[in-house]
């Protein structure tokens, strides 16, 4: 096994033992994911311990995340 796998492999193991207190479903993430990314564009210490914790442990709402911050630094207006 190549040391990208091993690091791909923990990096998976650690999202599925994420801490997902509190909870906060898919369905939850996506309703407020909006209002998140612009309240983390405008503060990057802006904190929702519900969000963080779901984006820990959820690739495809992190990704989306990260692609709608990557969208508004682009596009501050």
């Amino acid at each position: 096994m190549t040391e990208s796998r091993r690091a791909l492999d923990a990096e998976a193991i650690a999202a599925l033992l994420a801490d997902t207190d509190p909870y906060l479903s898919c369905d939850d993430c996506f309703a407020r994911i909006d209002q998140y990314v612009e309240a983390r564009a405008a503060d990057p210490a802006y904190e929702d311990p519900a969000m963080a914790a779901h984006l820990r442990g959820c690739g495809a709402c992190a990704d989306e995340a990260e692609s709608l911050l990557d969208l508004l630094a682009q596009h501050p207006d």
